[in-house]
């Protein structure tokens, strides 16, 4: 039917048609009741019953054109038919197509036409008593016909809502989903970025202590060498901690164990402290506070492990830093500084290089919070970061 509405809308003219015809042989006013077969159309009311049935065919090509002609054919047949044939069926098809393809005021300002017009003609100008029941039915079936057309209409729009919502809320959730995949990858792309750069810087540092101390002093060297084993160790265990993180719910090789927080500081100083990097630390979170939000503990950890491994990658040599991690009211700040050793930083430690200083924005930002890096008066470099407790 929807592929081809065309005929679908014929086969409905010849089954109006057919009634119609059908319907011109009965008489209401019988002697005992309505009567079939005791009477029988004109042949000009045939004329516009099948003029009218093949209108029907355009009802939904020219639907306002269809209903026009349909009500022409309808007047004519009120104001000359005698006995009266049910032409008035193409009207009330015609009426209903139209209510159902257009919006509620035009529907209803047509159907008040229609329904007024079509009962005052008969009425006033048929052959019949204006009180026959003949006259009062046009004005309730063309009603009835504007009434369930709207309400086809309004079904419809109200299905094409629910299926518009379905899509739109499909394709949010869509989005919804793609937007945490590309958080949680970069999520895990800082955490690689942070203990990969770290590491690797340290174990850098003590390759370098080892080459340039072999010689001379080889227990130095060696003990260079244990510090290269021990951190490349640490990279090694926090590398599958990370990855391990993609592993499925109850994979029995995923990780277990908490992520890094400031509970872990001492070691990660301690290993900078082994690179040659002097380390001044106070923390002052407050003993009778609560413990910090996981996401803000390890924030704080991250950071200050970006911020001195850009301090021994950077700075020049003897330099010196200091960390601080203070509960200030609502908030946790997170300050590291360096003196700038003996010689200028790089020229790659600008505050917008690298990706080490973009991790550490994103991560307080993400946590509603803020992140600053920039050089010190009289030089030395700064990392300052406050992160929301709640």
């Amino acid at each position: 039917m929807r592929t081809h509405p065309l005929a679908t809308d014929a086969v409905l003219a010849l089954g109006a048609l057919v009634s119609m015809v059908i319907g011109s042989f009965a008489n209401p006013h019988g002697p005992h009741g309505p009567t079939f077969g005791t009477r029988t159309p004109e042949p000009f009311s045939l004329v516009l019953m099948v003029l009218g049935a093949a209108a029907l065919v355009f009802r939904r090509r020219h639907t306002r054109t269809v209903l026009a002609m349909t009500i022409g054919l309808c007047l004519l047949e009120l104001t000359t038919g005698e006995p009266r044939a049910p032409v008035a069926m193409s009207t009330v098809i015609a009426l209903y197509t139209l209510a159902s393809r257009t919006d509620r005021p035009t529907t209803w300002r047509i159907a008040v036409l229609t329904m007024a017009g079509l009962t005052g003609v008969a009425m006033l100008a048929g052959p019949l008593p204006w009180y026959a029941q003949e006259n009062i039915g046009i004005f309730a079936w063309t009603g009835m016909a504007a009434a369930a057309g709207d309400a086809v209409r309004s079904r419809r729009a109200f299905i094409d809502a629910i299926r518009e919502r379905a899509e739109r809320a499909e394709r949010t959730r869509e989005e919804e989903a793609r937007r945490r995949v590309a958080e949680e990858r970069l999520r895990i792309a800082r955490d690689l970025h942070d203990v990969v750069a770290h590491h690797i810087a340290l174990v850098n540092v003590q390759a370098g202590v080892a080459a340039h101390v072999m010689d001379k002093r080889p227990d130095q060297a060696k003990e260079a060498l244990a510090h290269v084993r021990d951190a490349s160790r640490s990279a090694l265990n926090e590398l599958r901690a990370t990855v391990g993180l993609l592993r499925q719910s109850g994979d029995p090789e995923a990780p277990t164990e908490p992520a890094p927080g400031l509970a872990v500081l001492d070691e990660l100083v301690d290993t900078f402290r082994h690179a040659g990097l002097p380390v001044k630390v106070m923390v002052e979170l407050g003993r009778e506070r609560d413990p910090l939000p996981a996401a803000v503990d390890l924030a704080a950890y991250r950071v200050i492990q970006e911020a001195l491994t850009n301090v021994r990658k950077h700075a020049g040599p003897e330099v010196r830093a200091e960390v601080s991690v203070v509960r200030v009211g609502p908030s946790v700040e997170v300050t590291v500084l360096d003196d700038g050793g003996t010689a200028e930083a790089d020229a790659d430690d600008g505050a917008g290089g690298g990706h080490g200083l973009l991790g550490m924005r994103e991560r307080a930002t993400a946590l509603g919070g803020s992140c600053f890096a920039g050089p010190r008066f009289g030089g030395g470099y700064r990392v300052h970061a406050v992160l929301p407790v709640a």
